[in-house]
């Protein structure tokens, strides 16, 4: 029923109805069927509300005199109330997007949490500066709240971004808008009443829902201060602009991504297999930093590329089962839209070579696609070239360290990256030559909450996590005093 799901707006501590009746359909992927929950969208009037209750928040509101202790108080509360309600969100993103329950409740969820106690611990230590008045004047600098902020999240992992975006923000002392993907509202919507839950003054967190128009009306609001954006390359650039013409608000951008993935002949075999097969298939291939270029010496390529396609055909065994069932480990595309775009991607590539496994939609029901791995195809064709954004991997080989670098480094992105090899010094080395934001050898790259993450060149600008994170939602600020005209004591 339509009631077990939460479907209205959370603005200034309060669910309310929409000013207009547009609402969004939402699809189970798991089956094709339709969810009974019609979202409300927030138009130009409901996202007025909730900017002049941030405002408010953030002015005069009991969230500008809380100190940084008292931010924290409530974001460890927040955490805990993420925490003990992790089944019930994943359950939610598994029926909107198909998350598997298993992975998103286990590690998805409970890592969200981790990084609103991780910022909470910088709640009361945003420490400013201080120059001696040698030359008469006594320099301060003071790092600020930018005051109201937004949000706007891809749908693959709702939740995860709520962490990302919200908690970094409130720690400094600002009021944040989230506004969740169109395809997986659900799950950021429940969030509201465990804001109130933990102590969260009203206008402090909000959620709208909606899809491209509302997420303009955020990026183009004049008071606004600050807008983060994860998702496509293409509408980033949108949000870019629009957060330009309108007050030159701060953006951070965390885009897309066609990351390599580089296996050298005295890599770790067995371990470079699972984390390029299993790795790379983490949320069904949906994840911007799956390294969905492969890239094997060819010394080791074909039985490197024998053992991956083994992996792709135990884990297609398993495929289409529901992701709302604690054993399922791999679920479907995320809706129809999406689930035609992977597979018009695979037909490109059908054009100049059969994949050697895969290739095909499992099942006949639901938005399945079956893990599939193409060796060796056009170099210059969409398939290697642009983000699929699903179960798709291209395998190329290569001889030379010189030549892999070249291949990893021509692309318009540079989001992650992956080096597989016994030998540090190369991976010290090839790491350094990689243009990419984010490196990580012997493992599949995941980011970590206590150091930064963003990308190089068309993958985005900004950082998140870590302390840089943190910074992306502070303004500086110098203090200036004549010590000549100081009263002495």
């Amino acid at each position: 029923m339509a009631s077990e799901y939460q479907t209205k707006l959370f603005i200034n501590n309060e669910y309310a109805d929409a000013k207009s009746a547009d609402t969004l359909s939402l699809t189970n992927p798991f089956d094709g069927s339709t969810i009974p929950a019609a979202v409300q969208i927030a138009g130009a009037e409901d996202i007025a509300l909730a900017v002049a209750a941030a405002q408010s928040a953030f002015k005069t509101g009991p969230w500008s005199t809380f100190t940084g202790a008292q931010r924290a108080a409530c974001m460890h509360k927040f955490a805990d109330l993420i925490v003990e309600n992790a089944k019930e969100l994943a359950d939610l993103d598994a029926l909107c997007m198909g998350a598997p329950i298993a992975s998103n409740a286990g590690f998805i969820i409970p890592e969200a949490a981790a990084v609103f106690r991780y910022y909470a611990g910088w709640a009361d230590k945003i420490e400013g500066e201080s120059f001696a008045a040698d030359d008469g004047t006594y320099k301060i600098v003071r790092h600020e709240p930018l005051g109201v902020c937004a949000g706007i999240a891809p749908w693959n992992a709702p939740i995860l971004y709520v962490g990302w975006k919200i908690a970094p923000a409130v720690a400094a002392g600002n009021t944040f808008i989230f506004k969740a993907s169109e395809k997986s509202p659900l799950s950021a919507l429940y969030l509201g009443k465990l804001v109130v839950e933990a102590g969260f003054p009203p206008g402090v967190i909000q959620f709208v829902s909606g899809a491209a128009q509302t997420g303009a009306l955020l990026a183009s609001n004049m008071i606004i201060s600050k807008i983060s954006f994860t998702g496509s390359t293409f509408v980033g650039k949108i949000i870019q602009k629009l957060a330009l013409e309108s007050n030159m608000k701060r953006v951070t951008l965390e885009l897309g991504g066609k990351s390599p993935a580089i296996v050298f002949a005295d890599a770790d075999i067995p371990n470079a297999v699972g984390s390029a097969a299993d790795g790379f298939l983490f949320n069904n291939g949906q994840v911007c930093v799956a390294g969905s270029r492969l890239l094997v010496q060819e010394d080791v390529a074909p039985a490197f590329i024998e053992a991956v396609k083994g992996r792709f055909e135990a884990i297609n065994s398993s495929l289409g089962n529901d992701p709302r069932v604690s054993t399922t480990h791999y679920g479907p595309m995320a809706d129809e839209a999406h689930f035609k775009r992977v597979m018009s991607y695979i037909e490109l590539g059908k054009q100049h070579a059969e994949p050697v496994v895969g290739g095909k939609q499992k099942g006949d029901k639901g938005y399945f696609i079956e893990p599939t791995l193409f060796v060796n195809p056009d170099k210059d064709g969409k398939v290697f070239n642009e983000e699929i954004f699903g179960p798709v991997l291209s395998v190329v080989t290569f001889k030379t360290e010189d030549e892999v670098i070249e291949l990893a480094n021509d692309t318009k992105t540079g989001l992650s990256a992956t080096i597989y090899t016994s030998d540090l010094n190369r991976a010290l080395r090839v790491s350094a030559k990689i243009e990419s934001g984010n490196v990580s050898i012997n493992a599949p790259h995941f980011p970590v909450h206590t150091v930064p993450f963003g990308g190089f060149k068309e993958s985005g600008s900004g950082k998140e996590l870590g302390k840089y994170g943190l910074r992306e939602y502070l303004q500086t600020k110098t203090v200036l005093i004549n010590m000549k005209l100081v009263p002495k004591l």
